[in-house]
């Protein structure tokens, strides 16, 4: 096999120097600086969609405490020599992720984040030793380093680092903030009247975005990741040229998620270019602005698993990755009627909502709207035509890899909601071989849930497994059984009697 991918690899300098395939979105670094010439500019993109590794290779390119020509030959940017001259390692680059600033309660959250904040220090602990140094910053990076910092400092702590950097080179600082939302995400979880925690993370985040974007004279630009757009007036308050660029603008769509062509020339690359139909059914189909784009983080872990196994099957590896919560936070709400929207969206329909790309995370659930603008923007439903302006757009499910995870999510949630006595009764009367009166039952239950005709028998296959689970029998699923392979294996060892289920789509 032709190509090396580095799966779950976001340094874009590893990737570069193990001579890994890498999909050149280095254009960026010039359409970013030289056409749109924002002060902040803020990307919000699912995850598992590159931000990370985006960010990383933006870091590369700048820091001037790197030398990163070598991991840039034969990319796209270096074909443009001044601005790689005037660019390239010039300038100071302050990067951080909030990626892990987040736990049960705020004091574990805020411990995170003063924890990664003290990782970042250690990694610069050599600009305090520049006599340009302010004294009393260089005290306040100790403490941060040592985290022993009072909570103003916390807030204060990007503008007090690039102060110094400027010191130290002479010149402004580029700011790099990934995942910049993921402490508010899980606060807001986690948010009770006991546990006041949405609201005093909010204060920190709102702190350290104000004192780093809002008047700062040590600020060349920032660039900024996350997967929602939080409102402006909520953090990013006083951020002069502040640009936000979501799932729904055209401006930048094509540099997060690979293209066809992207994916084909890794696949002819790989000697595997016969699974490019599977790959599209199960991984491609989001719509960013105008563009078509496959998720990378699947594409790189099947390309990965095919180099090992010219035969293996796509699979869900994006599930594991994402909190799927709000899907079942949505079926559960009984002041919402989305069943039916559910079931279209499900049976491969199209849905036409309102969508905001700008909200609050204790907002979330508040309207229906805000809760399918959730979904749009964290990668579960994609727009269904590129061409949609405006606040109502048409919605789809995205692909095959998206579609288990709804089946999954709403099965899970209907089987565990049922009716234990029609269960019983569903039982005893397949015991009894009353296939018409068993029928009956289970028409009745899943007139409950909702219909679901794509991908085959899996839904019902999946509901009735949940049906059987917990209620005191064996239950077996696609397990080997001499010379075929059951569905469901439903076996009561007590009284030495089994039922086979064979679900099929009608």
């Amino acid at each position: 096999m032709g190509v090396s991918v580095g799966v779950g690899e976001a340094d874009f300098a590893v990737l570069r120097k193990e001579n890994a395939y890498y999909v050149d979105k280095t254009e960026i670094l010039y359409e970013l600086v030289h056409d749109a010439k924002n002060k902040v500019t803020l990307f919000t993109r699912p995850r598992r969609f590159g931000k990370t590794l985006m960010m990383s290779m933006m870091e590369n390119f700048f820091s001037i405490r790197k030398e990163s020509r070598d991991i840039f030959n034969g990319l796209a940017i270096i074909d443009n020599a001044e601005f790689c001259k005037e660019w390239m390692n010039q300038y100071p680059v302050l990067f951080i992720s909030f990626k892990d600033a987040e736990a049960e309660d705020f004091e574990g959250a805020y411990k995170m984040l003063a924890a990664s904040i003290a990782d970042l220090c250690k990694n610069l602990a050599d600009i305090t030793e520049a006599a340009s140094v302010n004294q009393a910053d260089r005290d306040i990076f100790n403490r941060l380093m040592y985290q022993k910092a009072e909570d103003q400092e916390i807030k204060n702590f990007l503008k007090t680092i690039m102060r110094m950097m400027n010191a130290v080179y002479g010149k402004k600082v580029i700011l790099l903030i990934d995942e910049y939302d993921v402490p508010l995400a899980k606060a807001s979880e986690k948010d009770t009247a006991q546990n006041r925690y949405y609201s005093r993370m909010l204060d920190v985040i709102r702190g350290i975005m104000s004192t780093a974007l809002k008047d700062n004279e040590f600020l060349q630009f920032a660039v900024i990741t996350g997967c929602l757009r939080i409102a402006k007036e909520s953090i990013f308050t006083g951020a002069n040229n502040f640009v936000s660029y979501s799932v729904l603008d055209e401006r930048f769509s094509a540099y997060f998620g690979f293209s066809e062509d992207e994916v084909e020339a890794m696949l002819e690359l790989a000697d595997r270019k016969e699974a490019a139909p599977e790959i599209k059914e199960w991984y491609n189909g989001y719509v960013f602005g105008n563009s078509y784009v496959y998720c990378p983080w699947d594409v790189i872990n099947y390309v990965s698993a095919l180099s090992y196994r010219k035969t293996a099957k796509p699979k869900n590896y994006w599930k594991n990755t994402n909190h799927n919560g709000i899907l079942l936070t949505f079926v559960k709400r009984t002041d919402f009627d989305v069943a039916g929207k559910f079931e279209k969206l499900l049976n491969g329909g199209i849905i036409r909502q309102t969508i905001n790309d700008e909200l609050t995370y204790d907002t979330l659930h508040t309207t229906e709207d805000n809760l399918w603008s959730v979904l749009l923007m964290s990668g579960y439903i994609t727009k269904a035509n590129p061409d949609d302006e405006g606040d109502t757009v048409s919605l789809r499910i995205p692909n095959k890899e998206i579609a288990t995870i709804f089946q999954d999510s709403v099965a899970r949630y209907f089987t565990d909601t049922v009716n234990v006595d029609m269960i019983g009764e569903l039982i005893e009367s397949l015991w009894q071989k009353e296939d018409l009166r068993s029928g009956e039952i289970l028409s009745a239950l899943l007139w409950d849930t909702i219909s679901y005709n794509d991908y085959h028998e899996d839904y019902y296959h999946a509901f009735l497994a949940g049906v059987f689970v917990g209620r005191g029998y064996e239950v077996e699923s696609n397990k080997e059984k001499g010379l075929g392979r059951p569905d469901i294996f439903l076996k009561d060892r007590r009284n030495r009697r089994a039922i086979i289920i064979e679900a099929k789509k009608s």
